[in-house]
């Protein structure tokens, strides 16, 4: 009897949304791949078409789409994009979002809410994406709303790496904008050296979205440089109402940094007026000319995705990019 042999080698294939192309580019040059050309275009009534120009047959497909405004166009894009890999045979396929829609609807505050954070994991499990990888989830409950394998990253190395290059680990205070990120400023504070650590106590109207009072600093900042932390920054209000509660409390320079930079009208504005000497963000989300301001700097998440991505391809470790500790 004679045996037929097939080179069954997997074929990485990456595949990018219109939300974000240079993004993908630079996870291209990283991987030294390049993008899978498709045609995507919009109807007249707003649907979407997306067509890949080459076979997906038994690829490991990767498809990155970011999720700026207008966010449910993007969605519904790479919830066709994946569609249509999975109707083209691709072996596996990768959803890579790096930042997570609708992250803050992760639980029901008031009867008659919806959790639109496990709406969206369910979307893209019944689209076909088999994987999902994220940066920096609201909250890291959202995990378990995939029925699959979630690779979640954080950015707080590279942007505690730039922190430390521009500002040294002397005399700082890692700073929480509220009392629900104290852990994760805690791993900041940590991975700073040591540094004390403080939050803002603020209370919320859960009527009023985007709307947030502070009220005043717990912890010790005064003369400290301080580093203000969060996950993403939309409208500003937050994050600049802190920095006038450092500024009273007598912190010394106040340093913003955050994985997400919405940036909804009016946070340039306001970031730009409220005090603080720099706003580091990355740039998981699209940041046109528009939002930017003088103080803004904007670092690339590309190496940190194509590692992943390399990761995964090659059946390796995800945690190891994270010295064990994701």
């Amino acid at each position: 009897m004679t045996a037929n042999w097939i080179d069954n080698q997997k074929n990485l294939m990456l595949f990018s949304g219109r939300a974000h192309p240079e993004l993908a580019e630079q996870v291209a040059k990283e991987l030294d791949v390049r993008v899978t050309p498709q045609t995507a275009r919009d109807f007249a009534n707003g649907e979407i078409f997306v067509r890949f120009e080459e076979s997906v047959r038994g690829s490991d497909a990767f498809v990155l789409q970011s999720h700026p405004a207008p966010l449910n166009t993007w969605v519904m894009e790479q919830l066709i994009m994946i569609d249509a890999l999975k109707r083209g045979s691709a072996k596996r396929i990768t959803a890579i979002l790096p930042f997570y829609p609708y992250a803050r609807q992760d639980k029901k505050h008031r009867g008659r809410e919806p959790i639109s954070a496990r709406l969206i994991a369910d979307l893209l499990k019944t689209a076909g994406a088999d994987r999902i990888i994220t940066v920096d989830l609201h909250t890291d409950q959202i995990q378990g709303f995939f029925d699959g394998p979630v690779d979640h990253m954080h950015a707080q190395g590279q942007l505690a790496e730039y922190i430390r290059g521009n500002y040294g680990t002397e005399n700082i205070a890692v700073v929480s904008p509220d009392s629900g990120r104290v852990r994760v400023a805690e791993k900041w504070a940590d991975t700073l050296g040591g540094a004390p650590l403080a939050f803002i106590h603020k209370t919320r109207d859960p009527l009023v979205p985007n709307q947030v009072k502070s009220n005043r600093v717990v912890g010790d900042v005064d003369g400290h440089t301080c580093i203000l932390i969060d996950d993403m920054i939309d409208t500003g209000g937050t994050i600049a109402g802190a920095v006038k509660i450092l500024k009273e409390a007598g912190a010394g320079d106040v340093i913003i940094a955050a994985t997400h930079g919405v940036l909804s009208d009016p946070a340039a504005e306001r970031l730009a007026a409220c005090g603080a000497k720099e706003v580091i963000v990355t740039n998981t989300l699209p940041i046109d000319e528009s939002k930017k301001f003088p103080t803004l700097t904007v670092l690339s998440i590309a190496p940190l995705l194509a590692r992943t991505i390399k990761e995964v391809f090659e059946n390796g470790s995800v945690t190891s990019l994270f010295n064990g500790n994701a």
